[in-house]
């Protein structure tokens, strides 16, 4: 556990960050190899089953995680107002939330797949692979959740260190099995769903054995366990917008690749490795906006407001730095890294486009989501969740139609960096409002006043 209310807030929102953003591009490391062996190994129609695959998963598993982003949050305020006893109910509701929850999940994923890539209009000749891919995830789902609960809970206590080395070992154990189940026995794109689903498991276990004899906050018990009515309605008050928020963002996936499926199995297959990309680019803005609302709800709830603000500049500052070079990189090599996927002209092609498109608006992008991230830090997830619904269904989602009619493939990445800048306008305008200020789920600590030589110091470290 890791308390952020203390010291220079770049230097503690970036070693915050760093585990998290190291992890994530171990677990995108995974997805990038097992695509390129998927692609490569079986093909583009696997490499296309994938993609198609993955806006139906996305769809049914964004309202529990949004959720559980409420409990993350709400651990973090409890932790930084010191409130340790709901701490741990919040913990227990989580737990419980998170079983039945799944189990819902797993059985309407199981029922409903193979209608909605119908509804997709997914290609034929990529339906019976991305249907087999679908229902092997959906039954693992249970330990796939279970895992990402446990890491979101343990860094809404500031420890972003051991969420990072259960990543690495279910990122590597990924790649091998996926080579033993793919290369080796010959199993397809079965092969590829089942080690996703054991690698999962494997870490869930290892992850559960360590922290019950080393975080005695966190030890999971099947008895005794504590359902808190008051603090799960509070997660939803907090969750559920961003939850809904992700479902939209799903449903608006799901209409783009419905868009990309009527171009052919070329385009799905390119729009899917141009997708693995297009993770890493935004990886850093990703886990900068966890870090900074970790990072705000501890403040809020220790009653530094004026640490808030100072951290939100320093996540901006770093976050655009980040995604200036990743552009430069995406611009200079996008056609090789397609390439890496799929040699196939047409698809390389296709996706390279995709790169040079939406690369040189990274930056928007990154602004867009550390904002996003500080706001539901302070408990106000609704906005973030308004700001979603225009800019993906009022800008991307028509934008991308209208323009695909006239330009091709093309014309359906330009609504991507249209539907970012409106984004990004309408989340600075609302933060500074201060409206957010107001949306705390604890009664912030009064702050006392700093002596005028130590404020000083921190602010001088913070710049640094």
């Amino acid at each position: 556990m890791k308390d952020l209310t203390a010291g220079g807030e770049g230097r503690l929102i970036w070693s915050f960050t760093l585990p998290m953003l190291i992890g994530n591009v171990f677990q995108q490391s995974y997805n990038v190899v097992d695509s390129v062996i998927v692609g490569r190994a079986i093909g583009k129609s696997a490499l296309a089953a994938v993609g198609a695959s993955f806006p139906i998963l996305f769809l049914l598993v964004s309202l529990l995680m949004g959720v559980t982003l409420g409990f993350s949050i709400l651990i973090s305020q409890f932790y930084g107002a010191r409130d340790m006893a709901r701490v741990r109910r919040t913990i227990d509701t989580a737990y419980l939330f998170l079983f039945f929850s799944s189990l819902l999940t797993t059985a309407l994923g199981l029922a409903f797949s193979g209608r909605i890539l119908a509804l997709l209009n997914t290609p034929a000749e990529i339906f019976p692979e991305a249907l087999t891919y679908l229902r092997i995830t959906f039954a693992g789902l249970v330990f796939i959740f279970s895992y990402t609960t446990l890491s979101s809970i343990l860094r809404g206590l500031g420890d972003s260190r051991t969420p990072l080395y259960f990543l690495v070992f279910s990122s590597l154990l990924n790649i091998v099995l996926v080579l033993l189940f793919v290369t080796g026995l010959r199993w397809g794109i079965a092969g590829s769903a089942w080690a996703t689903v054991l690698a999962q498991a494997f870490s869930l276990l290892l992850a559960a054995r360590y922290l019950n004899k080393t975080h005695p906050v966190l030890k999971f018990r099947v008895k005794g366990l504590e359902f808190d009515g008051t603090i799960f309605r509070q997660s939803l008050v907090i969750g559920l917008p961003s939850g809904v928020q992700q479902m939209l963002v799903a449903g608006g996936m799901m209409a783009l690749t419905r868009l990309v499926n009527g171009f052919g199995t070329d385009a799905v297959a390119a729009f899917t490795a141009a997708g693995r990309v297009d993770t890493f680019a935004v990886m850093p803005a990703m886990s900068l906006s966890i870090a900074i609302s970790t990072f705000v709800g501890q403040n809020i709830g220790a009653g530094k407001m004026e640490r808030v603000k100072r951290g939100l500049k320093m996540s901006l500052y770093i976050s655009g730095a980040a995604s200036l070079l990743t552009t430069l990189l995406i611009v200079v090599f996008g056609w090789h890294l397609i390439s890496m996927f799929n040699s196939d002209p047409a698809v390389v092609s296709i996706g390279s486009r995709y790169l040079l498109i939406v690369g040189g608006f990274y930056i928007v992008f990154s602004s867009m989501f550390v904002i996003n991230g500080a706001l539901r830090g302070a408990g106000d997830a609704f906005f973030p969740m308004l700001v979603t619904v225009l800019a993906l269904w009022g800008i991307r989602v028509p934008v991308s139609t209208y323009l695909s009619g006239r330009m091709g493939t093309d014309g359906i990445w330009w609504g991507v960096p249209a539907a970012w800048i409106a984004g990004l306008g309408l989340s600075w305008a609302y933060y500074n409002t201060g409206r957010w200020k107001t949306r705390s789920a604890v009664k912030p600590r009064p702050e006392p006043a700093p002596a005028p030589a130590e404020e000083e110091a921190e602010w001088n470290v913070s710049n640094f």
